[in-house]
């Protein structure tokens, strides 16, 4: 059947008509042929067995079973009334109980006329009842195409009551197999299928929604969902391909005397393996004409700075200025002092340019960005201006990339070097974004798929793991105890709480109510201390940090506002209240304030007795392990993708079948497959590979993609 055949609206599918299709529409998103086919079962009962009713347990169980009603009869109650049929088979009898529709259903049932029910029993005044059971003539039922593992749809409230059961589904797509002469376009190749001994698509859509038994089930449901994956995968390693081969880049051919002296005279400690191996995948993107897009992940405190510091060198060595753009002025003047320090001695020039910098500082540094002078610029959104003007920009690099939208990182991709380019009459700079925010493998094959990826995957040495500890607040008065001994070895706390008022509906301490224990328990002059939270004026915020990172007061008391940034090596003790509230990420990322000193740091998770389930995972999951990416993976299978991306991000997947958590080797397969076809036959020219570029071209929309590519 042509895919053609499939954008007709549902409309005209025998048995919906205008009305029912547009519930169909509001409510499950079904607007043409195609997406009432992909309107996958939620789950299937299987109704190969057929029970006798001499047989039943009382169990509650969903149960079919084939009889005859001999007697119909309308019983009244304390409220309306109830329709009872005696149901009857060689081993017994039982009754079959309706509540409503009683009218209807009184003048459509057939006496002594082999039926097939299906339901759940109940056991009540010794005999067995079936409220409200699926019903279908034994006639029927043997005609039908069916149905051993009966499908269970999506439905709504609406639907319901729209009388759009899960029966009527059934139907409709049963009608639409009718229709179609249950015969669809391949997909694949047939070196794909034979390979991993796939069935057609034919096959597995009939046997997603009409499976004879379990393994035709799990057939179809592998080859759905590894196709679904593999075009994923196709797609953005396609748009990776593409964009090495159209957008060119600044070509750093030469690994020059600062790097070299940097690296033999500067550098403050040795580099990790996992620092090396990073720096050489960069400076083969560098060197390789293509412009760079590569994502760097690396946990809280791995040494992703320095990696960013000799980027900027291998760009400065070639003639090229170099921008780093972090979301906070805290965090930008943070990179500033760190990087200048490091880079003392070189000859290298370095600015900062944030929205408090005063008018008399930003005209000296305009004007030497745009005479060259200027080496490297760090900032905030300030350095996207359009009045930012560089001589040659030929590196930039994003920190906490998912901080900035789509429009800000455009501003800063047509700051490249004006003289010599293709977009919009530039050469766009090379990109390299970090996060500490450790992103799942698996996830990040399909989000990030199209960028290159490096991981640093080792703390430096002599970093000592975070002590983490789960305490319940009846222990209070011992974590006191201990932050004053931290406190009296010099050392500085941080308090951190999840709510900044009290909440009524939520018993958890509140912020404001903790900070004045917290006074009570450590008074002035003896302790100092410094609060911080979301409502408080920007200046206010930066001043209370200013504080604690000169080592003027000895507690921050704060909200989250402090989870990405500040970098205070002093700080040694991180304190988590209601630590339950908190996701896993947001945990982690907290407890990476702390140890950024050669002191050993811990980290306090405390808690009330009332914890979920998930909520002690949680907590066990930060008490064992410190590795950013394991604990990504636990959050991935704890919150699925969806939430970790967020809603904007989760409907770039929009799955229909596939679990990028659960199906991970699927998903693993699926990339393998679709790197090896393009490194291949990168066009999908070949003869053998036209059914997937014909179909790639329906999905995509845009049949020249491929043009692109030579």
């Amino acid at each position: 059947m042509n895919a053609g055949f499939l954008q007709t609206p549902v409309a005209y599918l025998k048995g919906v008509g205008p009305n029912r299709a547009e519930t169909l529409q509001s409510e499950l998103g079904i607007y043409v042929y195609q997406d009432l086919l992909n309107l996958f079962p939620n789950r299937y009962i299987d109704k190969t067995q057929y029970y006798k009713i001499g047989q039943l347990q009382k169990s509650n169980a969903e149960v079919q079973i084939v009889g005859k009603i001999v007697h119909i009869k309308t019983v009244e109650q304390k409220r309306g009334s109830r329709l009872v049929a005696k149901f009857i088979d060689e081993t017994g009898e039982m009754e079959l109980v309706w509540f409503r529709g009683q009218k209807w259903i009184r003048e459509n049932l057939k006496l002594n006329v082999p039926y097939v029910i299906f339901g759940k029993c109940n056991w009540f005044n010794g005999s067995f009842s079936m409220p409200h059971p699926e019903m279908e003539l034994l006639s029927e039922h043997e005609k039908n195409l069916r149905i051993h593992m009966q499908p269970v749809y999506p439905s709504t409230e609406k639907l319901s009551n729209k009388g759009i059961t899960n029966r009527v589904l059934s139907k409709l797509i049963q009608q639409l197999f009718v229709e179609t002469k249950g015969s669809f376009e391949e997909t694949l190749s047939n070196k794909i299928l034979d390979e991993l001994k796939l069935i057609s698509k034919s096959e597995a859509l009939f046997n997603i929604h009409f499976p004879k038994n379990q393994e035709l089930l799990a057939k179809a449901q592998f080859r759905l969902k590894f196709e679904e994956l593999f075009y994923l995968q196709l797609q953005l390693i396609a748009k990776n391909m593409l964009h090495k081969q159209r957008i060119k880049g600044f070509n750093f051919d030469q690994v020059g005397p600062l790097f070299n002296d940097f690296y033999a005279n500067h550098l403050p400690f040795e580099l990790t393996d996992a620092q090396k191996r990073v720096i050489k995948e960069i400076r083969a993107d560098l060197g390789s004409n293509a412009q760079m897009n590569r994502l760097l992940q690396g946990d809280v405190g791995s040494g992703k700075t320095i990696v960013a510091v000799m980027t900027m060198l291998l760009a400065i060595d070639n003639g090229f200025q170099a921008c780093l753009v972090a979301p906070t002025e805290i965090l930008a003047n943070q990179h500033y002092i760190g990087i200048k320090e490091l880079l003392q001695g070189t000859g290298v020039t370095c600015e900062l340019l944030t929205g408090s910098v005063k008018k008399s500082v930003r005209k000296p540094i305009h004007e030497q960005l745009e005479s060259g002078e200027l080496h490297i610029l760090i900032g905030t959104h300030a350095v996207l201006e359009d009045k930012v003007v560089f001589k040659n920009l030929g590196l930039a690099i994003i920190d906490e990339q998912h901080r900035f939208g789509v429009a800000q990182r455009s501003k800063l991709w047509h700051k490249g070097s004006p003289n010599s380019g293709e977009v919009g009459g530039a050469t766009p700079p090379h990109i390299l974004v970090m996060t500490a925010t450790p992103i799942p493998r698996t996830l990040a094959m399909s989000l990030y798929g199209d960028l290159d990826i490096s991981v640093i995957d080792e703390l430096p040495p002599g970093r000592k793991p975070i002590k983490t500890v789960h305490r319940y607040d009846s222990n209070r008065l011992k974590v006191f105890h201990f932050i004053k001994e931290e406190i009296q070895k010099g050392r500085q706390v941080y308090i951190v709480y999840p709510l900044i008022q009290e909440s009524e509906a939520l018993d958890y301490k509140d912020l404001m109510d903790g900070y004045e224990s917290i006074v009570r328990d450590f008074p002035q002059p003896q302790y100092q201390i410094s609060i911080v939270h979301g409502q408080m004026k920007p200046e206010d915020k930066d001043y209370e940090m200013e504080r604690f990172v000169k080592g003027e007061t000895h507690i921050m008391v704060a909200t989250t506002v402090i989870e990405v940034g500040v970098n205070v090596p002093n700080a040694s003790v991180m304190i988590i209240e209601s630590a339950e509230r908190f996701g896993l990420s947001q945990l982690h990322q907290l407890r990476g304030r702390v140890g950024r000193g050669a002191d050993q740091s811990y980290c306090i998770l405390m808690t009330s007795y009332k914890l979920s389930s998930e909520a002690k995972t949680r907590l066990e999951t930060m008490v064992q392990t410190n590795d950013g990416f394991e604990i990504a993976e636990v959050d991935l299978k704890l919150r699925g993708a969806g939430d970790i991306m967020g809603t904007q991000q989760s409907g770039m997947l929009n799955l229909k079948i596939a679990d990028i958590v659960k199906d991970n080797t699927i998903l693993k397969s699926a990339r393998y497959f679709a790197m090896q076809l393009l490194k291949d036959d990168s066009t999908l020219e070949k003869p053998e590979n036209l059914v997937i570029r014909h179909f790639y071209a329906e999905l995509a929309k845009f049949k020249n993609i491929w043009n692109y590519i030579s």
